[in-house]
């Protein structure tokens, strides 16, 4: 008699927008230059404040399931913003490897949410929120409404700024937007540090040099 399947890994997240952000990231792995890998992700029904917390309570049935774990989920909204990105995510760390993932599980803690993810001077992005042909393009309408500085690439309010956006040109808000952002944007020079996390460990746990 065969044991259970063992995936690689099991991705525990806040909201729906973030689980279709991680699985179209996930699903480019030669963008992180590791293998392909088998996974699943779970929406905790409680979002930010529960996964930011109780996460290794949720996790514990999986332990023997999947070689790796990851939680992600807003700093903005969590319940504990008064910690820094990487206080949060050591804190959470720690019930993990109690839990009995050991170094097997990260947390990442997007600070301040999801949305600080998007923002960049790629093409995609203009194209995909609706404002390919503009004018104001989407740079300048963004300096002129105050949600971004000038020489910078992301709004300080990223949040404000994408919902904003969506409304001038009348166009839904949905999870399809991150699915179709994470699917097409190139990643290479993000150095958002909850993203730089999520590249490293895709690849300390995935890389293609290393064997199952």
């Amino acid at each position: 008699m065969t044991g259970p399947v063992i995936k690689d890994l099991v991705c525990l997240v806040a909201d729906k927008n973030i689980e279709q952000a991680i699985r179209a990231l996930l699903s480019r792995p030669q963008s992180f230059e590791i293998r392909e890998i088998s996974f699943d992700l779970y929406v905790h029904p409680e979002s930010d404040p529960a996964c930011s917390r109780r996460a290794h309570d949720f996790l514990r049935p999986f332990l023997n399931r999947y070689r790796h774990a990851l939680v992600v989920f807003d700093l903005e909204g969590s319940g504990q913003e008064h910690l820094s990105r990487e206080e949060l995510e050591e804190n959470l760390e720690s019930l993990l490897a109690g839990g009995g993932w050991g170094t097997r599980a990260a947390a990442l803690a997007i600070d301040p949410e999801l949305e600080v993810w998007v923002w960049s001077r790629s093409p995609h992005v203009v194209s995909t929120l609706g404002w390919a042909g503009r004018e104001p393009d989407l740079t300048s309408w963004l300096t002129q409404k105050g949600f971004l500085a000038e020489n910078e690439i992301k709004p300080e309010r990223p949040k404000e700024a994408l919902e904003k956006a969506l409304r001038m040109v009348r166009k839904p808000r949905s999870s399809s937007i991150y699915f179709q952002l994470a699917q097409r944007i190139s990643f290479r020079s993000c150095t958002d540090g909850s993203f730089s996390k999520l590249k490293l460990c895709l690849t300390r746990w995935f890389s293609e040099a290393k064997q199952v």
